[in-house]
């Protein structure tokens, strides 16, 4: 759904994924992204025979978007329907649109980014890791292009813990670092699409070296995510004149900032002496 349609958490999932589905279960998926509130009063057979699928389809659609079966994805449907109302919701940028328009609707943009991520959010998945990073010696951060931005941003707060923090723009530093991992350290590789050639040639390095794996994605399947121990994921609002990852690259970095704050939260006490020997030492470097 596009411009100012609102979309829940239901459709949202679809729409991610719809990609990874085959032919048939995409088919179903669309058909439920462009008529919810049709689908909500159908039964399972009612949406096979429209969708041209059979019931078996609609069940691994299903299962696929997380859910028991087509009963709770239509509890879910109807949640969303019922939310809409009060969700976020911007205009896609045309061309010849005021300055004034664009400021406006890239700012709800961002908002609609972090609003969908945190929509998204796997609970558990953020509590194991942000325990894997309290617990670890080095962190290293992955990302290439826009989402290597990401990764050096996390770099940056992460070398404020006290911890061992690597990160590098450049792809042979990045090969060379992910080659001295250890079991007992955590790497975080990001990438939306998680289909990056380069950043699956590191996750295969990484994965010999027996640490943990953090992955930051779009969600829905991609080959990234199945390295991962832990798999978060972010989502975007991008659309044609929006290109250069903007808010996919605000919402990886909400997702950054979420798990920094958590950790320094989770070991305040350790953390709180390296945070204050950081602020002092930049306050320092300032010029008088």
């Amino acid at each position: 759904m596009e411009g100012g349609m609102s979309t829940g958490k239901c459709c949202l999932g679809l729409k991610e994924m719809i990609d990874s589905l085959s032919p048939k279960e995409r088919q179903i998926a669309q058909f439920i992204i462009d008529y919810p509130d049709e689908v909500v009063e159908m039964s399972i057979d009612e949406l096979a025979k429209v969708c041209r699928a059979s019931v078996s389809s609609v069940v691994r659609l299903c299962k696929n978007l997380g859910y028991s079966g087509f009963k709770e994805l239509c509890r879910m449907l109807s949640g969303d329907l019922a939310a809409a109302s009060s969700a976020i919701t911007y205009q896609n940028i045309r061309p010849g649109d005021s300055a004034t328009s664009v400021f406006r609707n890239i700012c709800l943009s961002n908002m609609k980014a972090i609003e969908n991520t945190l929509m998204m959010m796997d609970e558990k998945a953020v509590d194991q890791a942000v325990s894997m990073l309290c617990r670890a010696q080095r962190i290293d951060f992955y990302g290439m292009g826009q989402s290597n931005l990401v990764a050096l941003d996390a770099h940056n707060k992460f070398l404020r813990t006290g911890k061992m923090v690597m990160a590098n723009a450049d792809f042979h530093v990045q090969l060379l670092s992910a080659t001295s991992l250890k079991k007992g350290d955590v790497a975080v590789l990001i990438s939306y699409s998680g289909e990056t050639y380069d950043i699956l040639s590191l996750a295969e390095q990484i994965k010999h070296t027996g640490c943990d794996i953090i992955t930051i994605t779009s969600y829905g399947k991609n080959t990234l995510s199945e390295y991962a121990t832990v798999r978060l994921h972010s989502l975007s609002t991008e659309t044609y004149i929006r290109s250069g990852a903007m808010s996919s690259r605000i919402a990886q970095m909400t997702v950054i900032d979420a798990l920094y704050s958590a950790v320094c939260s989770a070991m305040y006490d350790e953390v709180k002496p390296y945070l204050d020997k950081t602020r002092l030492a930049v306050s320092k470097a300032r010029p008088k």
